[in-house]
Formats: structure tokens, C-alpha cells, sequence
């Protein structure tokens, strides 16, 4: 089932989502919320979706990035970008950490703006620990694009949008992005 997602100006997305506990995680609920978030962001197509998007103010995100031909980036714009695949996973209760002070601007959008994209600036590399979807703790080491899903799905936890941090006079539609800055 696909779940709706939230656009800007929703009051969720600017809350802070609360932690799960181990015993909800594990619960029927969550289990279920997972696998419908993983066919919406699959849908919609996206590489994250952090449940507030989907209206849910938690601390839980799915993760993946084909970083193949959906993408109709080619193999020397994928490798600027360092964006490798990265297999389906889940994030809950996520503390990021920045691996030393580089950062990175690219364009990014986000499936609750829309039909937009800007230009911003993410740490270059990032360790996350989190609980996955059984509530084990996982430690997860991030460059490249992965670390930019990371930064933005966890922004979404916090009540952050990439709008946020974007560089303003680069904001546009994504069809000018297309047009104008590609």
C-alpha cells in the first residue's frame, strides 16, 4: 500500500519525531509501516523517506539508492557525485556524526518540496549509529551521496528541510535545474 506523502508547510515536518522503543520496533505496526514506507519511496521514486513524510512523527527512515540508470546520470557524473548503490535499509533513533570538516555542494530535492531542488552543502563523509528493523545497533560509515541521503533523512527526524540549508539563489524548479544548471 502507498502511503501519501506530506508536503512543506505540513506541521510535521518541522517537528522533532520521537525515539521507538526496542519493543515497538519489533512490533506487527512498525514492521508493517516499514515495508509500506519501502514501497512508497520506491514509487515515488525516491532514495530515502523518513516517516514524518509520510505523516508519522517517529524516529524511523528507509534507505536505498539504485544509483543506476533511473538516474540518467552518467557513469562520470555518478562517480563526481561518489554515488555507488546502496542496498534497502532502516534507520531508527539515528545519531549522526561528521567525519572531519569537508563538505560538498550538490543539488538536492526532496519528496515533500516537490518539484524542486537546490544547491546544498552536506558533510563529505558521516558515521551514523542507529537501531535497524529487528532493534539492533548498527554503525554506519557514509562518503559521497549516501552521506548527503543520510544527512537529509535524518534532517527530516529533526524537523529539518533541505530548504533550510540550502544556498537560496540556487533554488528552482527541478525541470530549470535541468535546463539552466545541468
Amino acid at each position: 500500500m502507498l502511503l501519501p506523502i506530506v508536503q512543506t508547510g505540513h506541521p510535521v515536518l518541522r517537528a522533532e519525531a520521537r525515539e521507538l522503543s526496542r519493543d515497538e520496533i519489533k512490533s506487527q505496526e512498525i514492521q508493517e509501516l516499514i515495508e509500506m514506507m519501502r514501497e512508497t519511496m520506491r514509487a515515488a521514486p525516491g532514495v530515502g523517506l523518513a516517516a514524518p513524510q509520510i505523516g508519522e512523527s517517529i524516529q524511523l527512515a528507509v534507505i536505498e539508492d539504485e544509483a543506476g540508470e533511473k538516474t540518467k546520470l552518467s557513469k562520470d557524473e555518478l562517480e563526481k557525485r561518489g554515488r555507488n548503490p546502496v542496498a534497502f535499509h532502516v534507520i531508527i533513533n539515528p545519531k549522526l556524526v561528521p567525519m572531519g570538516d569537508d563538505k560538498v555542494d550538490f543539488f538536492e530535492g526532496c519528496l515533500s518540496v516537490n518539484g524542486f531542488a537546490a544547491n546544498t552543502s552536506r558533510y563529505k563523509s558521516v558515521r551514523v549509529s542507529a537501531l535497524n528493523e529487528s532493534a539492533e545497533e548498527i554503525t554506519l560509515n557514509a562518503s559521497g551521496w549516501y552521506a548527503r541521503i543520510l544527512q537529509h533523512e535524518i534532517d527530516h527526524l529533526n524537523g529539518i528541510l533541505y530548504i533550510d540549508r540550502m544556498h537560496s539563489t540556487t533554488f528552482t524548479t527541478v525541470e530549470n535545474r535541468m535546463r539552466f544548471w545541468d
